[in-house]
């Protein structure tokens, strides 16, 4: 049960930040479709940031890269700097959506889809540049080696047993997760529970109304936008990280779009928006580790013994786990889309002179 949550979080994570990245832009007017785009965009720079730095012996240079164990404080104060970088990548390439959507008052579907072919055509045209290969990744080392935080670093023995919430959120684990949580919450309280909240909700609902109670529509949108972008880059990055070994290769497994299918399902409420990324990082644990799922923690591997045996094997194959987050999102969707209520001036361009 223990590998379980934890792998549910590692897909769960980067689902729900991304997830309020869509919130973010949406509440302010603006349709964001190009979250897959942006992300990545995100997980490219997160990659290039790490090769760059390894190249450069940057980890050497400070004496850090010879005992990781015991300096691996300071390789998770670079993670964040990582991070930070990418947010800012995030936030950038989203300026285009934003000047297309509130400047130019394109079609903002439109928008989203061109942002997301053009992210992948981009990144392959760089990493090709860069590495002559068709991925970017690691100049040495894997993501696990240098970023994973295991209980041995934290004083613990190898052996010694933390118990169930120990071994859950303390061994084999990443920063990165405790890290997106803080900032959910607290973009949650700002996006609700402040003036700068109550604006950029206002400008999603009635930019009209809003603007003449001298709110600035277009500087609210923009905040709404660039923030969403540096979310998204930061949820690309993330998702690299913890589950493709920060490759990047100009594909995140349509995370961006199924992040969009939580964001509608979680009605654009955080707490809601957390449960739905809750459930459907479980299915996508499900689809990735269905061979070593242990789940009751007894050894035996009930998925995978059921895709081997000659009869449900035709049925519970891995091609049925890997579908299952789509399938559910489709169903989910199908379900929850009537009540669902999306903020009522999203995807129309603010014109200042209609009543």
């Amino acid at each position: 049960m223990s590998f379980l949550i934890s792998k549910t979080l590692i897909y769960a994570i980067p689902l729900m930040i991304v997830a309020l990245a869509g919130v973010f832009a949406e509440r302010s007017g603006i349709i964001n479709l190009a979250l897959e785009g942006i992300m990545i965009f995100g997980a490219f720079i997160g990659a290039l940031t790490i090769n760059l730095m390894q190249k450069a012996n940057t980890f050497q240079i400070l004496n850090i890269a010879k005992d990781m164990s015991s300096n691996w404080g300071k390789i998770q104060l670079f993670l964040v700097l990582i991070m930070l970088i990418t947010a800012a990548a995030g936030a950038i390439f989203s300026l285009l959506l934003a000047l297309a959507a509130i400047n130019l008052k394109a079609d903002q579907t439109i928008g989203g889809t061109a942002l997301n072919m053009l992210s992948p055509a981009l990144v392959c045209f760089f990493i090709r540049l860069i590495a002559q290969q068709s991925e970017l990744r690691m100049y040495k080392g894997d993501a696990a080696s240098w970023f994973m935080v295991k209980k041995t670093m934290l004083g613990f023995d190898k052996s010694q047993n933390l118990g169930f919430l120990g071994e859950t959120f303390l061994n084999k684990v990443y920063l990165t997760t405790y890290i997106i949580v803080i900032l959910f919450v607290v973009l949650s309280i700002l996006l609700y529970k402040t003036r700068f909240g109550l604006r950029l909700r206002a400008c999603g609902e009635n930019p009209q109304a809003a603007a003449s109670l001298g709110i600035n529509v277009y500087k609210m949108r923009y905040s709404g936008v660039v923030i969403s972008g540096a979310l998204a880059g930061l949820g690309g990055f993330v998702y690299t990280l913890t589950t493709s070994n920060c490759v990047a290769n100009g594909d995140v497994a349509g995370f961006g779009f199924l992040a969009l299918a939580v964001m509608i399902f979680g009605n654009w409420k955080p707490l809601s928006i957390a449960g739905a990324a809750l459930l459907f990082g479980l299915f996508k644990c499900v689809a990735a580790s269905y061979s070593t799922l242990d789940i009751n923690g007894d050894g035996v591997f009930l998925l995978l013994n059921l895709s081997k045996d000659p009869v449900w094997g035709k049925i519970f194959n891995p091609h049925l786990y890997r579908l299952i987050p789509y399938v559910i999102s489709l169903l989910v969707l199908a379900f929850t889309s009537k009540k669902s209520r999306a903020p009522k001036a999203e995807g129309i361009p603010y014109d200042a002179g209609q009543r």
